[in-house]
């Protein structure tokens, strides 16, 4: 009977211990940025706006650089037949049918022909920035978010430090290890969240910088063929 009782208790030690066994806990990514209190939550969502603008500045901004970027590649081929026929109302119509900066920068120049050379390259000079400023349009914004994201994010740090420190001094030095642990996920927090949104604003800035700079040669050299065409020898 003792023998029994004694394998009876040993058995009932293993699903004694495996029911002990400490439950790992798992946290959400909502949790973790959730988890900093207030100051941490209005940070965060400060960081979710500017992130959620510049997503939407980058993809507008791209797709308005790709489609200004599309020409027929027989375009100034067809330019110069017009021009040199003397058909200029049809050199204009062909303009507004393509509708691009180029094609925009080519019918000014067509406008002003029987003008001054100088005065058609001045035109030309001045449409071309315009050109520019739209294809420019809100890209700084992108840049400004590059470098306010993780200031921003770095300010919720400070904050989340001075919260923490706050919760020591005034407990003399016997702060519960949670009220420490919520100044320090939001010092954590808010610099991840100001990092991401300041690299992915950076890297939108500078990819969309890029593709401008392609549509602005593409632009000069088409005024440099269209000047080059009216200064060839009739």
């Amino acid at each position: 009977m003792l023998t029994l009782l004694l394998q009876e208790g040993a058995d009932t030690l293993p699903s004694l211990a495996a029911e002990e066994e400490p439950v790992e806990k798992t946290l959400s990514l909502f949790d973790l940025l959730m988890s900093g209190g207030l100051p941490g939550q209005i940070i965060i969502l400060v960081l979710f706006i500017l992130l959620f603008v510049a997503i939407y500045i980058y993809f507008e901004r791209l797709f308005a650089i790709k489609a200004a970027s599309q020409m027929d590649s027989n375009f100034m081929n067809q330019i110069k037949d017009h021009v040199a026929n003397g058909n200029i109302e049809a050199a204009k119509i062909l303009c507004a049918q393509q509708n691009s900066p180029v094609s925009r920068l080519t019918a000014k120049g067509i406008s002003r022909i029987g003008s001054p050379l100088e005065d058609i390259n001045t035109a030309i000079e001045n449409s071309g920035k315009l050109e520019v400023y739209r294809l420019e349009k809100n890209v700084s914004v992108l840049a400004t978010i590059a470098g306010a994201g993780p200031m921003i994010g770095f300010l919720g740090t400070v904050i989340g430090m001075v919260l923490a420190f706050h919760q020591l001094a005034t407990s003399s030095g016997q702060a519960e290890m949670g009220n420490l642990a919520e100044g320090i996920y939001t010092a954590m927090t808010t610099t991840v969240a100001g990092l991401i949104v300041g690299i992915v604003a950076y890297i939108g800035y500078n990819h969309l910088v890029v593709r401008t700079d392609k549509v602005v040669h593409q632009m000069e050299a088409t005024a440099v063929d269209f000047l080059d065409m009216l200064n060839e020898p009739a």
